[in-house]
């Protein structure tokens, strides 16, 4: 009867032991979304229309507050502002969520940093399309989403950049060289890391990409997608 006793209190402590860490995990990764949603929402296009051109982005061409529609209604080089926005809360996103993650977390462990990487991604996508800032009305996420497959990982960012400048350039559809973009993040993750949860992960990044795509999808199926320009629409 001791050692029933003995095993019942060892078996107590383990699973203590247990859920401890899973509510430590889950902390973690909540502060990683919350910090990476947020940083998703200030998006580059909306924040210079709105507050530096005083003309909101979303009340023009495709209503979209991404790159493409930006360039089109407004051009010169404020877009190279609203790039280095979007790029750079990719950048702030993914880094935290690396280091928290993957540093405090697991103390460096390979497979946790990439996992950091991946969750903070498409949290800071979803801040990027939609803003709870901006009444959830934001961008498409190729721009942000691009930038989180660079820091990911550069095989990763080959496929997914590679396959989207070749349709873009050869087509002049932007939409198609992004819809590729979330279609193939899966498909690249899955070669690179054979991983489950990290397929899962893009899978979820991708599916993102290309559920804001359905217009420009049935855009395209009928012929009547706009093709991009180096020469922005007049006023």
């Amino acid at each position: 009867m001791e050692a029933l006793y003995d095993c019942l209190f060892w078996l107590e402590q383990d699973l203590g032991s247990v859920g401890a860490l899973i509510r430590t995990v889950a902390g973690y990764a909540l502060l990683v979304a919350a910090v990476s949603y947020l940083c998703g929402c200030f998006n580059g296009a909306v924040i210079v229309s709105k507050y530096i051109l005083h003309d909101d982005v979303r009340n023009h061409g495709s209503g979209n507050a991404g790159l493409t529609n930006f360039y089109r209604t407004f051009g010169g080089p404020l877009t190279l502002v609203m790039i280095l926005l979007d790029v750079g809360k990719a950048v702030v996103a993914v880094l935290f969520g690396t280091w928290v993650l993957g540093g405090v977390l697991a103390q460096g462990a390979g497979l946790w940093v990439v996992l950091g990487k991946y969750w903070a991604g498409m949290f800071c996508l979803l801040g990027h399309m939609f803003p709870f800032m901006f009444h959830f009305k934001g961008g498409k996420g190729i721009l942000s989403g691009g930038t989180v497959a660079i820091l990911i990982d550069w095989r990763v960012a080959l496929v997914v950049w590679g396959g989207f400048l070749v349709l873009a350039v050869l087509t002049r559809y932007v939409s198609l060289g992004s819809i590729w973009a979330g279609a193939s993040f899966p498909v690249a993750t899955f070669f690179v890391y054979r991983n489950p949860v990290l397929t899962l992960l893009g899978l979820l990044l991708g599916g993102l990409v290309v559920f804001m795509h359905q217009g420009n999808i049935s855009r395209l199926l009928h012929g009547t997608e706009n093709k991009f320009s180096l020469h922005r629409r007049g006023p």
